[in-house]
């Protein structure tokens, strides 16, 4: 570790992850779904942003002046390279909290999002940032913070332990950080077969280090081999965020609040029991064993009446992002809880020429036969399955949609050589949308004028054979050209008949 990372992994780089909660838009409902009224946002912060993919996909995607620090200069320099492609108007810096939280030129911020990094700072930093917090975000702001939480942490916690101590003691100097991670983990592997009094408590114990060596090796330097790390109970991250005077509102994804989904009929009824709100959160993670948490705060949050809440409400448009047969009625995996057919399918039929639809086009549409608040409550519960996404309004759209293009065909070009950024971001969504290798080289050979899915095969194969590249068919390779080829006919035309023309209405790609 360098000094200048203060304790944070620096020798590797983070993974080029995108997070739809650091989109400002993402909160509208389930703020709306809480009562509370929602801000316009002009201008937004990202305290550490990693490769900077987020607040790339967030810049270029909407008409918010943007800003963000990551001490790591190699993530800021690529962070930096991004913005220029789509000429947005983001602001990258690669200093650290206590430089940037103080710089004189920074404006106030509607939004301020910091995912996941709370937990792998010094308490000197998280001082910082909540002083920041408390002088630079608007009354009515929102803050964005997800971070590590107790209880869910606290059995696999000693293994996260082990390996950081083993690396910090054990290491030998001058080993690459990839060669100390695996010999780390094999350390604590061998180490849990002898530890029984542990095992024998922890039963996902070695469960845990099989998935922590499994992952990506970007992913596990920084989740697991930082200096500093401590999860928090609810109530310890409220203390912490007293003074920048900000109150909890909800969870980030509607899915994370809407209970018919997370608790059974006891659980239920002892958290119907709890009238203090902070140790109903409480409550909550111990109930569900929470291991990670999304939250929104606010400052200064305002509860809004029936009338104003149905007038944001009817002001809101959607978008279905899926083909209708991938919409499932099932809410969570694994879970048995299911959405009703009777109001998903008329609300989904709407939506199945993935048009974008207001709000009240589909209650119009709907004739009274589903109340308001369960199509509300139904979107909301698409929305936080990623079923359908909340339409940015159309002001501005034509600035935005120029950005995402350049930014989209610099990430698709990049596709040639490397599948970094698995993203392409969206003027109509305000965020970013997924893609597989395969799929993100079919839009490739699209946007390059090529209409015809059999185009998109030969285009691709052609850049597979280049690299020596086979696809995978069951997690088999396909060794013969034939098969290779007839694999990419299949998918070609599935993209074509099923995903394509959501691409387009997402305006990812031009038509």
């Amino acid at each position: 570790m360098s000094a200048w990372s203060d304790g944070y992994v620096s020798e590797i780089g983070y993974t080029y992850g995108y997070y739809g909660e650091l989109n400002p838009n993402h909160v509208v409902l389930p703020l709306l779904m809480a009562g509370l009224a929602v801000p316009e946002v002009a201008t937004a912060c990202e305290l550490g942003f990693g490769q900077g993919v987020s607040l790339n996909a967030h810049m270029a995607a909407s008409n918010v002046e943007w800003w963000g620090t990551d001490f790591n200069p190699s993530q800021a320099g690529f962070a930096q390279d991004l913005a220029k492609q789509s000429g947005g108007k983001a602001h990258i810096f690669d200093q650290s909290f206590g430089e940037f939280c103080t710089r004189e030129d920074l404006p106030d911020f509607d939004f301020i999002g910091l995912h996941g990094i709370w937990s792998w700072i010094s308490n000197e930093n998280r001082k910082i940032l909540v002083d920041f917090i408390r002088r630079k975000l608007k009354v009515g702001g929102v803050l964005y913070i997800s971070y590590n939480t107790l209880p869910g942490w606290a059995a696999t916690g000693p293994i996260r332990h082990i390996l950081t101590e083993h690396s910090q003691k054990m290491g030998v100097g001058g080993t690459e950080i990839n060669q100390r991670i695996k010999d780390s983990i094999k350390f604590t592997k061998d180490l849990l077969d002898l530890s029984y009094g542990y095992k024998s408590q922890v039963s996902v114990a070695q469960a845990k280090i099989a998935n922590i060596e499994n992952h990506n090796v970007n992913y596990v330097a920084h989740e697991y081999f930082n200096r500093d790390w401590q999860p928090m109970y609810f109530a310890e991250m409220q203390e912490w965020l007293e003074p920048a005077k900000v109150n909890y509102a909800c969870a980030a994804n509607y899915l994370d609040d809407f209970s018919s989904v997370l608790y059974d009929e006891k659980q239920e009824t002892l958290l119907s029991s709890i009238k203090n709100p902070s140790f109903y959160q409480t409550v909550k993670d111990y109930l569900l064993n929470t291991q990670f948490r999304r939250d929104i705060w606010i400052k200064g949050p305002r509860k809004i009446n029936g009338l104003q809440l149905q007038k944001n409400w009817h002001s809101l448009s959607f978008l279905l992002v899926k083909p209708v047969e991938e919409v499932k009625l099932e809410i969570r995996p694994g879970k048995k809880t299911t959405l009703k057919e009777e109001l998903v399918k008329p609300i989904i039929n709407l939506l199945s020429d993935h048009k974008i639809h207001s709000i009240a086009y589909i209650l119009e549409k709907l004739e009274g036969t589903i109340n308001d608040q369960a199509v509300y409550e139904v979107l909301s519960i698409l929305h936080g399955k990623g079923d359908v996404v909340l339409a940015q309004n159309a002001e501005n759209l034509q600035d935005a949609e120029l950005r995402t293009q350049k930014l989209n065909q610099y990430i698709l070009q990049n596709a040639k050589s490397s599948f970094d950024i698995k993203y392409l971001a969206s003027p109509v969504y305000g965020g970013a949308i997924s893609y597989d290798y395969i799929h993100m080289l079919f839009l490739l050979a699209y946007s390059e004028g090529l209409k015809k899915p059999q185009q998109w095969v030969d285009y691709v194969w052609n850049l597979l054979k280049a690299k020596s590249e086979v696809l995978l068919r069951d997690g088999e390779k396909l060794m013969e050209e034939e098969e290779n080829i007839k694999e990419l006919e299949k998918r070609a035309k599935a993209f074509f008949d099923r995903y394509l023309k959501i691409s387009i209405a997402l305006k990812v790609v031009a038509e």
